[in-house]
């Protein structure tokens, strides 16, 4: 259990009553800040736990949650050079390395030469890591039935659109910081 914080308990993280009506930087009027400080909480204990869990439903395959990461990403684009994973992954290349030595062992992967540049390896499902897929996402999916229990097909769907637009607004947020 994570000691900085337990969201489970009512925690007031701005005591004082903010007035809606001020106007941020750009204008946009501003929201409850003790609310959407909770809400940061909450969903990035929502992830901190589902990763938890999904970890205990992949644990009878003997898979980690970075090698998952590396094969799903290779079932969307097989034959990635080395580099353009770890960019997309965000990871170093000596740690993908390393991952994908233990894949390669596990004869989920293969490094092949590009067809073009020799010096570059391209990293290639095999039939075994496309079957670990499949059983993973089986389990991912029991996985989300049960996290989701409660929830009419109507909120399910409203979840997901909800947080396709928080994703969105993240990843503009990043690009106007890139620039």
């Amino acid at each position: 259990m994570d000691t900085y914080l337990n969201t489970d308990q009512d925690i007031d993280l701005d005591v004082s009553i903010r007035d809606n009506s001020h106007k941020d930087g750009k204008g946009r009027a501003r929201r409850n800040d003790a609310r959407d400080q909770r809400l940061g909480f909450l969903m990035h204990d929502v992830s901190r736990l589902r990763r938890m869990v999904f970890d205990e439903f992949m644990k009878p395959l003997n898979v980690t949650r970075s090698q998952w990461w590396v094969l799903a990403h290779l079932a969307r684009r097989d034959g990635m050079t080395q580099s353009d994973l770890a960019q997309e992954l965000e990871v170093g290349k000596a740690a993908l390395g390393g991952l994908i030595d233990r894949l390669e062992a596990g004869d989920f992967v293969q490094r092949r030469p590009d067809g073009v540049d020799r010096r570059v390896k391209r990293i290639y499902l095999k039939n075994t890591g496309t079957r670990m897929l499949e059983e993973m996402h089986l389990r991912s999916n029991e996985m989300s039935d049960r996290i989701l229990e409660g929830l009419s097909e109507d909120q399910r769907q409203s979840l997901v659109d909800m947080l396709t637009v928080i994703k969105h607004n993240l990843r503009g947020i990043q690009q106007e910081n890139e620039t």
